[in-house]
């Protein structure tokens, strides 16, 4: 098996919910790149210190002008991610960018569509049992 190396950056997107008179700020980090890097592990690090560097969020992009530059605060975390602290006039965005190895996939896969029969038959014995969870595998 191939080693095949990506970059990944992930953006700190808030959203603003008015609850009983108050604001409420709820963050959450999403993914919004996986680039592929046709390389070695440290051509994928490379890659990703350019963009901790380089790459400018969406949310700042928007309300970009000819020109401007914002304000970048970029720290290596030890286990070799980077945290970049984004600010431009009022707005402040913190992003994430790491570099990861793809050692799984799995393609989506739906079950047949049920014929009316099944249909039927579903509506009077009710719903399957649910899957099992996960469990981690016993130790010998």
């Amino acid at each position: 098996m191939t080693a095949q190396w990506y970059v990944l950056i992930e953006e700190d997107t808030r959203a603003t919910k008015r609850v009983d008179g108050t604001d409420l700020k709820l963050h959450h980090w999403k993914l919004v790149g996986t680039h592929p890097i046709h390389g070695t592990e440290a051509q994928a690090h490379a890659t990703a210190e350019d963009a901790a560097l380089h790459y400018t969020p969406a949310l700042l992009a928007r309300h970009t002008r000819p020109g401007d530059q914002p304000a970048r605060h970029a720290f290596l975390t030890p286990d070799g991610a980077w945290l970049v602290h984004l600010k431009q006039r009022h707005r402040e965005c913190p992003i994430r960018v790491t570099t990861a190895r793809l050692v799984h996939t799995l393609d989506e896969k739906q079950a047949p569509t049920k014929t009316l029969k099944d249909k039927l038959r579903g509506a009077l014995e009710g719903p399957p049992p649910p899957n099992k969870p996960w469990r981690p595998p016993k130790q010998a």
